[in-house]
Formats: C-alpha cells, sequence, structure tokens
C-alpha cells in the first residue's frame, strides 16, 4: 500500500507542476491583455495608441480589456487591483502619476503579471519601458524657433502638469536648443497650464495685457498651444508672423498646421509604439517580465510635411 500512496503523491507532483507550466514562464496562459489607461482613449496619442493595440492586439489572438482612470491616480490603483485579481496575459499601463501607481506594479510584478510600462514614467517595479525621448520634443520645438524666430523675438512658454517629468523635460529640451543658443530671444512669461486649453487662454489674456509684443508661443502640447492662439485671436493679436508651437499632433493641431496658424507640432509615433508595445509583450507572454528601455522617436510637422499627417 506504501508504494501505491508513493506513486499516487508522484503523479499529483507531476499533475501540479504541469498545471503551474501551463502559459509558459509569462504568467497565467491567459491571451487577454489590459490597457489601464490614464485618460481617455478616444483622443490623440492615447486614442491612436488605444485603436492600435486593439487591432493588432486581436490579431495576435489576444482580447484588449480597457480602463480608464480620467487622470484619477487612486481610481487608477483600484483599477490595477482588479485586473491583476483577473490574471491577464500582460498589463500595459499608462500610469496617472509615478508614486502614485509603484505599489500596484510591484503587486503585479508578485503576481507574475508582466508589466508594460508607457507614456507616463514609473518609479519602481520590474517593467518594460515603451516611451518617446520627451527631451527630443522639446529640442525639435527648440530648433525650429531658434532658426525662424526674428532678431530680438519675445516669447512665451506654457508648460504642462510641472510635476510631471515629460512636462520638464521637454521645457529642458526646448530651452537647449533655443533660449540657450539665442540670447537676443527673451522670455517674456512662462506657466504651468496643466496640459489645457482653457489654463492658458486664461494666462495668455493675462499677458497680452502686460506685454504689447508677442512673437511666439511654444508649448508642451497642442492644447495650450491652440489656447493661447485662440486667446490672441479674440483680442486681434494673432498674425501670420505670431510662431505657434505645440506637441501631440491632434488632428486639430494638423489642421491649423495647415492652415499656417500653427507652424509646428510634434507628433509621438503611435503606430511604432504600438508596434514595439506588442513585440514587447509577446516577449514576455513566452518568458516573463523583461526590462528593456525601448525609445520611439518623434516626428515634426510643418507646413513643408503636413499634408501626409491630414485625415
Amino acid at each position: 500500500m506504501k508504494w501505491k500512496k508513493g506513486l499516487a503523491c508522484l503523479l499529483a507532483a507531476g499533475m501540479m507542476a504541469l498545471a503551474a507550466g501551463c502559459g509558459g514562464s509569462g504568467g497565467s496562459g491567459s491571451k487577454t491583455i489590459a490597457f489601464v489607461s490614464h485618460d481617455a482613449v478616444d483622443k490623440d496619442f492615447t486614442g491612436a495608441l488605444h485603436k492600435g493595440v486593439e487591432a493588432q492586439g486581436q490579431a495576435l489572438g489576444f482580447t484588449v480589456e480597457t480602463t480608464d482612470a480620467n487622470m484619477d491616480a487612486n481610481a487608477q490603483i483600484d483599477q490595477m487591483n482588479e485586473v491583476i485579481a483577473k490574471k491577464p496575459a500582460a498589463i500595459i499601463l499608462l500610469p496617472v502619476e509615478a508614486n502614485a501607481l509603484t505599489p500596484a506594479v510591484e503587486k503585479a510584478n508578485k503576481a507574475g503579471i508582466p508589466v508594460v510600462i508607457t507614456n507616463r514614467d514609473i518609479a519602481g517595479g520590474e517593467t518594460a519601458q515603451v516611451h518617446s525621448d520627451e527631451q527630443q520634443a522639446g529640442k525639435l520645438q527648440g530648433e525650429f524657433m531658434a532658426k525662424h524666430l526674428p532678431q530680438g523675438a519675445k516669447i512665451v512658454y506654457f508648460m504642462g502638469d510641472s510635476t510631471q517629468a515629460s512636462a520638464r523635460v521637454r521645457w529642458e529640451g526646448f530651452k537647449a536648443a533655443c533660449l540657450d543658443k539665442r540670447p537676443d530671444v527673451e522670455l517674456l512669461a512662462m506657466a504651468d497650464a496643466g496640459w489645457s486649453r482653457t489654463e492658458a487662454l486664461k494666462y495668455m489674456k493675462l499677458w497680452m495685457h502686460l506685454f504689447p509684443q508677442i512673437d511666439a508661443i511654444v508649448s508642451g502640447n497642442d492644447e495650450m498651444a491652440i489656447g493661447g492662439m485662440l486667446a490672441m485671436k479674440e483680442e486681434g493679436r494673432f498674425n501670420s508672423n505670431v510662431l505657434v508651437g505645440g506637441v501631440d499632433a491632434g488632428d486639430e493641431a494638423v489642421k491649423y498646421v495647415a492652415s499656417g496658424d500653427m507652424s509646428q507640432t510634434i507628433k509621438q509615433d503611435a503606430d511604432n509604439s504600438t508596434k514595439t508595445i506588442l513585440d514587447v509583450v509577446q516577449q514576455m507572454v513566452q518568458g516573463g517580465q523583461v526590462t528593456v528601455d525601448e525609445k520611439v522617436p518623434f516626428i515634426e510637422i510643418t507646413k513643408e510635411n503636413v499634408a501626409q499627417f491630414l485625415k
């Protein structure tokens, strides 16, 4: 009887090992990818990225389940907890806030669920990262402005949410490429407008009362650039000599570049980002968490090449 019990134990152990091995070392064997977004998935870069992940993920045999935190870190933490409990094949996380979401990433690590971070930074945990070099976006803006601003130009700058590294690094890239190389260019004012068109419009109305000459609006995103531009139009202060530069290359901004109202926008390449993310996801599903840091270059859009980006 003892040998029968021993055999039964061996068989049971073998079955448990086999079950544990199903789905590879990348996780549960699930065919679901969780797309955990900081904000709406139907606009601008986030929307293009979501559509790409959904379409290409399905082509690879995955179902993509999406959550939207509406820029609420606590809501996103709750969403991450719910996602982790479902044990997806992988999580694609666009964090609301780097420090706040780090414990959730660490929880996913402990659960053996691979995590890809994109669009925003994270403060810890084991992750793969697929993102663009935010300094490059600012550098492209700075190089354009340094080339096209007249001697003695006076400009204003809208920073995004200054608590976010992307906003600060875009500013640093712009400053290094323009203001540090063109000492004749005067920065009249700079404000944290929180990526908001409405906030930028308010600041711009104030600045127009303070400054009789404004030759350019440079902004960390298109929304703020458009807000500043519309404020100048309302006051009759806008003309073709005022240069306007943003980042994101949303449909509205691209149309403004085509019409000549905006001088430049910088596009995050959603197509290449999507492909890179899903390549990383496939690696992780097969072999577990990887910690690669993949950079996807920005694309500059001006009147010279805008036609190919119009929809």
